[in-house]
């Protein structure tokens, strides 16, 4: 006689944690585990998961697992999930995209030029972009510099994605604009210490997945693009070593793979047993920089550290870090996959006034004060 078997349930729940809103997932099984801790942004503590409400779509959660769970959403009927705020910019001209993908430039640029030219169409809406001359081009980047106050890194940007239109997809002439290019401010990366990088990796290893992303993101000294390209094959055990395939500059480097980490990830290959990319949120699906990012700010946050964090900063504190154990720049270089020595050497200004014996003149009328 066949024996019944009650289906797994699933309890939906509206909650707040740390000040931001989640799904509370609460599950009286064990099997449901590991699936839950592959959604977007899950955080699992005891028989629960947290999902982050601004992703969480309702019906795409119960056609994952109905087949797997008898699902309670009665606490948050009437919730449709994340709306996506519709889009009103003109779409793109015909070859932009195109000639980006054709001349092989990485995601991030692609994502960064299609913006800001949807931006530019929307400003001449209405208008032939053909049509448009190179004084009201000029007009339209101080209005963005005089009205909108943008920084010179993104002022630079959009003068790209522009030129690249009318020079590279209707191959016209090089254009200059009146408006000069904005020189880059001078500033300095920001850094994590190690004590604090080691407080969100504690926090981190609740989850196994992003324990070892952020590791990887700081002891390997990785972008976060080229991060989430990482595939299995990649990680290469017997020399301690990670392969970045076509970072940026479209080139190939090794970096470093730290020892005591082997041990996690392999644990990780054992448990997720990733298929295409090394870091997946489902099968052949890799995690997105939104995901990676947002989980970080959450750890950092319940690390108690307030300073602005992003994936970049554990790439900015592998560097110094290393300086500051006495690596040699030009290694330092490689490994960072910097084309030129000039910029490895804005960490070498952090390292050495960390690494500085200097006393402030302040110090000495201090201790006099504490001695009187």
């Amino acid at each position: 006689m066949e024996t019944y078997r009650a289906k797994p349930r699933i309890r939906l729940s509206p909650t707040v944690r740390y000040g931001r809103k989640f799904i509370e997932v609460a599950f009286d099984h064990d099997g449901l585990r590991l699936p839950l801790s592959k959604e977007e942004g899950a955080q699992l503590v005891g028989g629960k998961a947290y999902l982050p409400e601004e992703s969480f779509v309702l019906a795409e959660f119960f056609d994952r697992y109905v087949k797997m769970a008898f699902i309670d959403y009665s606490a948050i009927k009437g919730y449709t999930g994340r709306k996506e705020k519709e889009d009103s910019r003109p779409p793109l001209p015909e070859g932009y995209l195109e000639k980006l993908r054709q001349v092989r430039y990485s995601d991030h640029t692609v994502r960064v030029y299609t913006a800001y030219f949807r931006d530019f169409q929307q400003h001449f809406e209405g208008r032939d972009v053909k049509a448009v001359t190179p004084d009201e081009i000029n007009g339209y980047l101080l209005h963005l510099i005089h009205e909108r106050n943008i920084s010179s890194c993104q002022q630079n940007q959009r003068i790209n994605a522009i030129k690249f239109y009318y020079e590279k997809v209707l191959g016209q002439e090089r254009r200059c604009y009146r408006v000069n290019r904005a020189k880059r401010e001078k500033t300095l990366p920001d850094v994590l210490g190690k004590d604090e990088i080691k407080r969100i990796l504690d926090v981190a290893a609740k989850d196994l997945r992003f324990f070892c992303i952020f590791s990887i993101l700081y002891s390997a000294g990785l972008r976060i693009s080229e991060l989430l390209e990482l595939k299995p094959g990649d990680i290469n055990e017997s020399r301690n070593l990670i392969r970045v395939r076509q970072g940026k500059g479209r080139k190939d480097r090794y970096t470093l793979l730290s020892r005591p980490l082997m041990k996690r990830l392999a644990e990780y290959n054992r448990l997720y047993k990733p298929k295409v990319w090394l870091f997946e949120r489902r099968p052949g699906e890799a995690f997105t920089e939104s995901i990676v990012s947002k989980r970080l700010k959450a750890a950092a946050r319940e690390a108690g550290i307030t300073k602005r964090i992003y994936p970049h900063l554990l790439r900015h504190s592998f560097a110094t870090h290393l300086l500051e154990q006495g690596t040699d720049i030009k290694i330092v270089k490689e490994l960072m996959g910097h084309n030129n020595i000039k910029t490895t050497e804005r960490y070498v200004h952090i390292a050495d006034t960390y690494k500085s014996n200097i006393k402030s003149p302040l110090d000495d009328l201090l201790t006099e004060e504490d001695e009187d």
